[in-house]
């Protein structure tokens, strides 16, 4: 399986969870203190996101980091 696609499930399984939150990307940024668009490029599954960056994000969702990898 080529690399981008986990990028991708995990792109789009962040983005169910962000939506679920009713959270913009903006507002998901803030609160993991990480960029916006950091946050868009994460989603499309363009950038390979670092674990302390899946700890910000999981932390910011209020879920536990293996509801990040449910794909």
């Amino acid at each position: 399986m080529p690399k981008y696609n986990v990028r991708k499930k995990f792109g789009k399984r962040l983005r169910v969870l962000r939506k679920s939150a009713q959270l913009s990307q903006e507002d998901l940024g803030f609160k993991a203190n990480i960029h916006r668009t950091y946050i868009g490029a994460v989603e499309r599954g363009e950038q390979n996101v670092s674990l302390d960056n899946i700890y910000r994000l999981a932390k910011a969702l209020k879920v536990e980091l293996k509801e990040l990898f449910i794909f």
